[in-house]
């Protein structure tokens, strides 16, 4: 690679992509998706996406290499969003009052018979 900022690029490319891989980590071992909101899985992937895109045709290899490996680890923060949609969607769901869940709440309403 001759000296034409290239180099910058892939330092950037480098330390903004190395920066995902914590939180993807996380994610993926807790399961937990609550804080990652749909607008922004769907705007950034959609975003790096198009940053591949650009590097692709701009002939820039540290644009093109960073948006590959950020693309492929915001798919996984997607599959791990997804996956827990149809795992909480085939759950039953449990209303909970006073730390207690609804069954344990009925179980303790019904008036056993007397003897």
């Amino acid at each position: 690679m001759e000296w034409n900022g290239e180099w910058i690029g892939v330092v950037a490319g480098t330390l903004t992509t190395c920066a995902f891989f914590p939180q993807v980590m996380k994610t993926v071992r807790s399961r937990s998706t609550g804080d990652l909101s749909w607008a922004w899985l769907v705007m950034m992937t959609t975003g790096v996406f198009l940053w591949l895109i650009y590097g692709y045709y701009v002939g820039s290899p540290s644009v093109f290499a960073a948006n590959v490996i950020t693309f492929f680890s915001l798919l996984a923060l997607l599959w791990v969003k997804i996956s827990g949609l149809r795992a909480s969607a085939a759950a039953p769901a449990y209303a909970v009052k006073n730390g207690k869940s609804a069954n344990v709440l009925v179980a303790d309403s019904v008036k056993k018979p007397a003897r």
